[in-house]
């Protein structure tokens, strides 16, 4: 499949938001139960980089950062997210999104990414692995799910991390 990795827009919020539902329905992405409006969902996020991939008019998936502390010295830690729509998983879709992801953070100073993933998604724990990320801790029983078969179940969360080689202090 031929697709393109640009910036994302407000205009693609709809696809991106039907993306992130579809993680969501799979119990296995976030605590959230619900994706929120844009207004929320924008000002978690780092306003660069924001990374979608897409062939035609359709997002395939998409890729972005969270600030993970308001102080000054955490300013170049962020936290990943990336999703790829159901139909597009296991295409290297969201490989070459995290490629561009990491590309585009160093671009902008960020020395470290993290993230946290239920142990359950394999995939993801395969993907960020792939791409120079390590196990730095597992938080037991951190949050409890909201929704779905796995409603009022407590879950762990595999913290990993990633140290940039380029922005200097790998």
């Amino acid at each position: 499949m031929e697709y393109v990795i640009n910036k994302m827009t407000s205009d693609d919020w709809g696809q991106v938001r039907s993306i992130y539902l579809e993680g969501i329905a799979t119990g296995h992405s976030t605590f959230e139960a619900e994706a929120p409006d844009w207004e929320k969902w924008h000002s978690n996020h780092l306003p660069e980089p924001r990374l979608i991939a897409r062939a035609g008019g359709r997002v395939l998936g998409w890729a972005v950062l969270s600030p993970v502390s308001g102080r000054r010295m955490y300013s170049g830690v962020a936290e990943v997210s990336l999703y790829v729509g159901a139909q597009y998983r296991g295409e290297g879709i969201g490989s070459a999104l995290l490629a561009a992801l990491i590309e585009a953070s160093e671009r902008a100073g960020i020395w470290t990414l993290q993230g946290g993933i239920f142990p359950e998604n394999t995939a993801s724990l395969a993907l960020v692995k792939k791409h120079g990320f390590r196990e730095v801790g597992r938080r037991e029983k951190v949050g409890r799910m909201t929704y779905g078969e796995l409603a009022r179940t407590w879950r762990d969360v595999i913290l990993v991390e990633r140290r940039s080689k380029v922005v200097g202090v790998a």
